[in-house]
């Protein structure tokens, strides 16, 4: 199931842009390696993920540049929910963003969406999640207003997809992966409350991950739990959105981008699941190619398996065939322990240099991901350091040379390689 190439002037069935988040270089590297159409990040002001590393403007130059060499949009998010101390510098920051040629603005705020229209009319603007779009006049009344494509509410079925979609030509963009904020729309004051750090100004604290237990008040110290367990409950705990099955559905339903979540997510994170996603819509593409219907078609079993070494707090579809219930919650624990973990980010092929994310050892069983969905599997025979100093063991952070048996046919720079763990 290699990635799906078509003859010069058969370009085949249309499908929806994937799109990836690039928290900082490597993860935009990384997304473009594994075949994302589009990627999404943050300067370093106006954006709702200040703790990314983001981009500064030689980084955003940097960042536009690489990509569109290579055929990847670029979206700059400026969808912080603005204060009037945060308009003093927007200006001179859209103006850079067009100067330095970005594919579109993602905006949630109307007054940044406003002066935006009047300052840099070509930029294409993107409508955020967080304006939450639920409905067809609401689509309608921005589309009126100047916005280009809608990043629909994580709360819409497919049925109201499909309406949305029947009523307004403009572009539609669905998340289809990762974390799920326990809020509408993540419009969450949680953080602000408890330490003091604005979501919506970008500085989320992410308390929903947090274990909460009552507290009687007449019984300071006294900690009674919510449920049966020691460590309380994780009562605003939501399993990560996965709608990998659910593609052929939106496809069919006319959805023109799929977007990732995980900007502040991992670099290993970020090239698995934007490497599932693209096989996965190559894939389809490939069959309706044939001839299938996209609402006929089921991914095979290999994309469950891939799916299943992605591990972070399980897999809800939220609220795309009902609304959720409690078991789209995790309530006993912040995420599930991972079975596979990244182990290094390839530097060159030859000789074969990797740098390491996790600690490898001789003796252990990697898996390179590759262009194909099954992962080419070897084992360590020997691990040496840049000067050529042979070691058993490599602890991360490290540039070591490897070696392993047998050669993995295919090495390619910014690919993953990954192992599993044992149990705790």
């Amino acid at each position: 199931m290699a990635m799906t190439t078509f003859p010069a002037g058969q370009s085949g069935p249309r499908l929806p842009e994937l799109l990836a988040p690039a928290g900082n270089a490597e993860k935009l590297i990384t997304a473009v390696h594994y075949g994302a159409d589009a990627v999404y990040l943050g300067g370093k002001a106006f954006s709702l993920r200040a703790r990314a590393a983001n981009f500064d403007e030689d980084g955003l130059r940097w960042a536009v540049a690489y990509a569109h060499e290579r055929g990847v949009k670029v979206y700059v998010t400026v969808n912080i929910f603005a204060h009037n101390r945060d308009l003093e510098h927007l200006e001179p920051y859209l103006l850079l963003l067009r100067h330095i040629g970005i594919d579109g603005c993602i905006v949630g705020d109307p007054g940044i969406l406003a002066t935006a229209r009047r300052l840099v009319p070509e930029l294409s603007l993107h409508l955020s999640t967080q304006a939450n779009v639920t409905n067809t006049a609401s689509a309608r009344f921005w589309a009126e207003q100047g916005v280009r494509r809608l990043n629909l509410a994580r709360e819409l079925g497919l049925a109201e997809i499909r309406a949305i979609r029947a009523a307004t030509p403009i572009e539609l963009e669905v998340f289809v992966h990762g974390a799920l904020c326990i809020s509408y729309s993540g419009r969450c004051l949680l953080s602000q409350y408890l330490t003091g750090r604005n979501a919506n100004q970008g500085d989320c604290a992410h308390p929903c991950r947090y274990a909460y237990a009552v507290v009687e008040e007449k019984r300071p110290g006294q900690y009674f739990p919510v449920e049966e367990d020691q460590h309380g409950t994780y009562i605003f705990n939501s399993r990560d959105l996965c709608l990998l099955d659910r593609l052929p559905l939106l496809i069919d339903a006319g959805v023109d981008a799929v977007k990732i979540e995980g900007r502040m997510k991992s670099a290993g994170y970020v090239g698995a699941v934007v490497r599932l996603y693209r096989l996965a819509l190559d894939w389809i593409r490939e069959q309706l190619f044939s001839g299938q219907s996209p609402v006929s078609l089921v991914l095979p079993e290999a994309f469950h398996k891939e799916l299943s070494k992605i591990g972070t707090r399980g897999r809800t579809e939220n609220f795309f065939a009902a609304s959720p219930s409690s078991g789209d919650m995790l309530y006993d624990r912040m995420r599930f322990e991972q079975r596979f973990v990244p182990v290094g980010i390839i530097r060159a092929a030859t000789p074969f240099l990797i740098e390491t994310r996790h600690a490898i050892a001789v003796g252990d069983r990697v898996e390179y991901l590759g262009r194909t969905i099954e992962p080419e599997t070897a084992t360590v025979s020997a691990i040496r350091l840049e000067d050529g100093t042979p070691a058993q063991r490599a602890n991360p952070g490290r540039r070591v040379l490897l070696q392993t048996e047998p050669p993995l046919a295919t090495i390619e720079p910014h690919a993953l390689l990954r192992k599993q763990i044992e149990s705790a």
